[in-house]
């Protein structure tokens, strides 16, 4: 596919992007757009030890490696509420992300982000795509994301190829911590994401949920600060399969292999409830 780049200078503003996702309710068709958005986006140094503060990362001269999708999220957003994109913000779920970190993150003082959509598939629920995230610095490719976002309702023809949901067996416990009532909005202030769903019982109760719920990244962040010691520092891939949403406020466990170029974690809650399956290896 010949993708048409649109090079911004800066992403809009946030407040302007939720009020464009606000105003779109509706699914207006079935294909995906072939253009995508280009940026530099310098690092914020104080976005950047909040962030590591609120997830528990290490200040040690490298970028978290799931610090990225928050310098990006502002374009993404701006790709999502774009005129020529056919699905509304509000609603999407966030099934699976993959995070590939091809080179050492010390030293960055901004990357070059660019942010596509593809590989829209027909889902028993309706439909999936890719929502793809790169970026570079001055050698060339440094950091690649891919999630998967669910749109609920969405028809298309085909077959619903849906995966297996396995799970990995009972693991050695890593650590356990509190998902607090206010992480939401702690989360949010740093990431930018205020989606109603993770800001209070009230808002959420609006989009269908009884009590707020985690951001599915901070979950995501909160595994990767604390299986830090069982990866290698670059050259891996970390990914998450999000199962039952985090509701706030609970406990939860977080159980992994040993360290090792390959392993396996979970994140589970009380009652059996399983949130997070997720594993990583190298490149």
């Amino acid at each position: 596919m010949d993708r048409q780049w649109h090079d911004l200078h800066s992403p809009a503003s946030r407040a302007s992007l939720y009020l464009r996702a606000a105003s779109k309710r509706k699914i207006s068709g079935e294909q995906l757009p072939q253009d995508g958005l280009r940026c530099f986006i310098r690092v914020q140094p104080d976005n950047l030890g909040a962030y590591r503060r609120l997830c528990h990362f290490p200040d040690n001269g490298r970028l978290p490696g799931t610090y990225p999708h928050i310098m990006a999220f502002t374009l993404q957003l701006q790709l999502m509420t774009g005129q020529g994109f056919p699905f509304p913000l509000l609603g999407l779920v966030h099934l699976h992300n993959r995070i590939e970190v091809l080179r050492p993150l010390g030293g960055v003082e901004g990357l070059r982000f660019a942010v596509y959509a593809n590989n829209l598939q027909p889902h028993a629920k309706g439909g999936t795509f890719d929502l793809v995230t790169e970026a570079e610095d001055s050698i060339g490719l440094l950091w690649r994301e891919t999630s998967r976002m669910l749109v609920r309702g969405l028809k298309l023809e085909g077959a619903t190829a849906e995966p297996a949901e396995g799970e990995p067996a009972s693991l050695p416990e890593a650590t356990r911590w509190y998902a607090d009532s206010d992480i939401g909005r702690r989360y949010a202030k740093v990431c930018g994401d205020y989606n109603p769903i993770h800001l209070s019982a009230a808002s959420a109760r609006l989009f269908g949920f009884p009590t707020a719920i985690a951001h599915g990244m901070w979950s995501k962040a909160m595994a990767l600060a604390a299986l830090n010691g069982h990866l290698p520092h670059s050259g891996y891939a970390f990914e998450v399969d999000f199962r039952k949403p985090v509701r706030l406020p609970s406990e939860v466990v977080l159980s992994a292999t040993e360290a090792g170029p390959s392993g396996q974690l979970r994140l589970d809650g009380h009652g059996g409830v399983l949130h997070m399956v997720g594993r990583w290896d190298r490149l």
